[in-house]
């Protein structure tokens, strides 16, 4: 099946600065696509090519499976993570002005249920809260009923709930077969909603597959912790101790496993006490770190 979105090649040069390298790949319809990366990688770079804000350097990227034509942008939706709205108008003419830019837009009154704007529909852009106006901006980005949608940090800055209701609406639209090429700084964000993650640095695409499929190749590897008085005597046990590799730290024993299950296992059998115990699975978070480092980026 051909997909969605095909993306070859793809190099930005700015003067003596590449940003972007030799970056390819493709989308399936239905699929939500997670681009991480620390500031700088080139994620945003790529995302402004794949959307025709600018142009590459070189390099090919076919919709549809054929290259872009002028008709583009009338099918995909674009969620920016800073948009300006005019301030003046309400929520409902701010929908139906941009309802006019577009030759088949959808009917706008689902369009506000969907996105949870019918108590705000006479209220002001510049009344509206963080979490408020990013309802409003995505019901912006699916006023053309795009087959491709982006979404730019859709949940920076909001509370828990306001994340966890954007988070929602984006898996129903998910459920409609709607191809979804995320951008965020959320670890939580991505596991949670993405089908496909590239993880991108310095301008290349360094690791790409399912968050599950990253999480078994790079960091497959889980901690139990368990205070350090609960291995007393097990250096005499050498049986045991041969089978587990830990170490001290903080004044809790460190237990480095790749089968939480049989750690647990072992360790009931030889009477170790297990309260106080504290497990860490590794997630999207610990990839991500693993592969780009923990040094502080600017």
């Amino acid at each position: 099946m051909v997909p969605l979105l095909d993306v070859r090649n793809l190099k930005k040069v700015y003067k003596d600065t590449v940003a972007v390298h030799d970056v390819s790949f493709s989308v399936d319809r239905g699929v939500c696509l997670g681009l991480l990366g620390p500031n700088g990688a080139g994620k945003t770079t790529t995302i402004e090519i794949v959307e025709d804000i600018i142009p590459a350097t070189s390099g090919t990227i076919y919709y549809k499976g054929s290259p872009r034509t002028a008709s583009f942008r009338e099918e995909i939706g674009i969620q920016f993570q800073h948009t300006s709205l005019l301030n003046y108008l309400s929520v409902e003419e701010t929908l139906k002005s941009f309802h006019k830019l577009f030759a088949h837009p959808v009917d706008i009154e689902p369009l506000i249920k969907r996105c949870d704007l019918c108590s705000l529909r006479k209220r002001k852009n510049d009344k509206l809260s963080g979490g408020q106006l990013q309802r409003l901006m995505l019901a912006l980005a699916l006023i053309n009923d795009p087959d491709l949608i982006f979404l730019d940090e859709p949940s920076t800055g909001l509370d828990p709930q306001s994340r966890h209701n954007l988070w929602q609406i984006v898996e129903q639209i998910k459920d409609e077969g709607k191809t979804i090429i995320l951008t965020t700084h959320s670890m939580e964000e991505a596991q949670h909603l993405c089908d496909e993650i590239a993880i991108m640095d310095s301008g290349l695409i360094i690791a790409q597959g399912s968050p599950r499929e990253l999480i078994e190749t790079h960091c497959k590897t889980s901690t139990l912790s368990l205070p350090a008085n609960s291995f007393d005597g097990i250096e005499n046990t050498s049986e045991l101790a041969a089978k587990l590799h830990w170490e001290v730290h903080d004044g809790n024993g460190v237990i480095y496993t790749d089968s939480i299950d049989r750690t647990l296992k072992l360790l009931t059998s030889n009477n170790i006490q297990l309260s106080g115990m504290n497990i860490h699975t590794p997630t999207l978070e610990d990839v991500f770190l693993h592969l780009t480092g923990k040094t502080l980026r600017d």
